[in-house]
């Protein structure tokens, strides 16, 4: 709440109203944007519901957008082209390695199945309770991420390795009989196949681990953070859900979402303030201090 400044006419008992000026409106929407753009203390219900509606929606768009099969597969071909081209194109060769240790691979397939969900709402577990000042712009990155990535869906389908006319990939999941996709086996109508460009598993993993590697305090954990999307780039490789270049999409659209944080708080989510600063009321000539 501004300052409130009321001016006693002389000879009347009463204030009356100034007019406002173009510049006092300016400045009060100068100082609403401001508020708006302060990171504040997160609300746990609502953060729940908002992450749960979140997700809800972005599986409903994604599952939503037609399922171009063709156009998918051709697009797979054409990918697959271009790595060979620029000399990348070794998924075959990591899945064939990797599906022949089977507990290895099997592991792999329920690594690819839960860890995405698991991890991702660990770390903004963490950051709510530990970095309250940074976890709003770095949800919000977090769900540009995701949100970007529905526009790679719609308009470039594409085929996993798996699913490759006359390809020599592996379907991990089927082979092993395990439940690692949910565009395998019994659960291949539940989610549209065709959307693999960009990896979310990727973008996901990678939020994970940058924001791992830049707060934690204990060396060994900002390790793991930067293993964390090491690992899952050779697992969606290894069983076959990805090309080397989906990883390179789901890297993009995470550029996207730090940068929709960067132009709306003013700054990186890790450098913001750990805890929220107190905010300062003033009715009166009386301050009153509370965290937001």
């Amino acid at each position: 709440m501004g300052d409130r400044t009321l001016t006693t006419l002389e000879g009347h008992g009463q204030a009356a109203p100034q007019p406002v000026t173009d510049e006092a409106q300016d400045r009060a929407r100068q100082g609403l944007l401001r508020r708006i753009r302060t990171p504040r203390r997160p609300r746990f219900w609502f953060e729940i519901l908002l992450i749960a509606v979140s997700y809800w929606t972005y599986s409903l768009i994604r599952n939503a957008v037609p399922e171009q099969k063709a156009e998918a597969l051709g697009n797979a071909d054409w990918l697959w082209r271009l790595e060979n081209h620029l000399g990348i194109a070794a998924e075959d060769s990591v899945n064939h390695a990797v599906n022949s240790v089977t507990w290895l691979i099997v592991g792999m397939n329920y690594y690819y199945a839960t860890l995405h969900f698991v991890v991702t709402l660990g770390v903004l577990v963490w950051l709510y309770r530990s970095h309250p000042g940074r976890y709003a712009a770095a949800r919000l990155a977090l769900f540009s991420t995701t949100a970007v990535a529905l526009l790679g869906y719609y308009f470039f389908p594409l085929a996993p390795p798996r699913l490759m006319t006359g390809g020599d990939f592996v379907d991990t999941v089927v082979v092993h009989q395990t439940w690692g996709s949910m565009a395998s086996g019994d659960l291949k109508h539940m989610s549209n196949q065709y959307a693999a460009m960009p990896s979310m598993h990727i973008g996901w993993s990678l939020w994970c681990g940058l924001t791992i590697f830049a707060l934690a305090r204990v060396p060994w954990v900002r390790m793991l953070g930067l293993l964390y999307p090491a690992a899952t780039l050779v697992v969606i490789v290894a069983t076959a859900n990805h090309f080397w270049l989906d990883a390179v999409g789901g890297m993009v659209c995470l550029t996207f979402g730090f940068t929709m944080a960067r132009l709306w708080y003013g700054a990186l989510p890790y450098t913001l303030p750990r805890r929220v600063a107190p905010v300062t009321l003033r009715v009166g000539h009386t301050r009153i201090d509370h965290a937001p």
